[in-house]
């Protein structure tokens, strides 16, 4: 497997580009930004996106939706729960003083349990809610891309619309904690992880 991260935008979220070594096919996880980076890097790596894949529907994950999908033409995907978040990314980045490009409809939307693949590469779809309703992980290859979800020694907010505590740490201990211990978190800010290191040292999520 073929993996990317790029910090974009002045959040600097992680964008990840997942790509399949034998038919140059690729993912394009969370672009949030900095379109013109992410196309260089696929450019320079000869990989063709498949999939364009939100996390989450907030603007430092999708603001680059637009330019991207234009560029590709590649399947756009995010939760049901969060696809009318794309509609109105500039209104909540101009809440932060900040600019962002609202997102075209999704071509495709996900639940939990369901597939995504990308040449060889099969990704498993986990509704992970709690920092906004639709949020998703994706668990491929002996990682786990969770966006907002689950940080190094963190969690995600749950301040915002749609945030909710008691169902992010839910999330956090049902579907992310029974993982193998050794599976990389690869998080939507910062730096990876593992399963097993924040079973044991994450303060936020007790008695998992």
């Amino acid at each position: 497997m073929i993996l990317h991260a790029l910090s974009v935008g002045p959040i600097m979220a992680n964008c990840f580009i997942v790509g399949c070594e034998t038919t140059r096919q690729a993912a394009v996880i969370d672009p949030g930004a900095d379109a013109g980076r992410i196309l260089k890097k696929l450019a320079d790596e000869k990989l063709t996106v498949s999939y364009i894949i939100n996390t989450h529907g907030h603007f430092d994950h999708a603001g680059a939706n637009r330019k991207l999908k234009e560029a590709t033409g590649a399947i756009l995907v995010i939760h049901e729960l969060d696809r009318f978040m794309l509609d109105s990314l500039s209104t909540t980045a101009a809440m932060f003083g900040m600019s962002s490009e609202n997102s075209p409809p999704p071509d495709q939307t996900v639940q939990d349990g369901d597939t995504i693949q990308v040449g060889a590469i099969v990704m498993k779809v986990l509704h992970t809610p709690g920092h906004t309703p639709g949020g998703i992980s994706l668990l491929t290859d002996g990682c786990v891309f969770v966006g907002d979800t689950l940080f190094a020694g963190s969690i995600g907010r749950t301040d915002f619309p749609g945030g909710d505590y008691d169902t992010l740490i839910s999330s956090i201990r049902n579907k992310l904690y029974p993982l193998d211990d050794n599976v990389v978190v690869y998080t939507g800010h910062g730096p990876e992880t593992t399963i097993g290191k924040e079973k044991r040292f994450n303060p936020f999520v007790t008695g998992a």
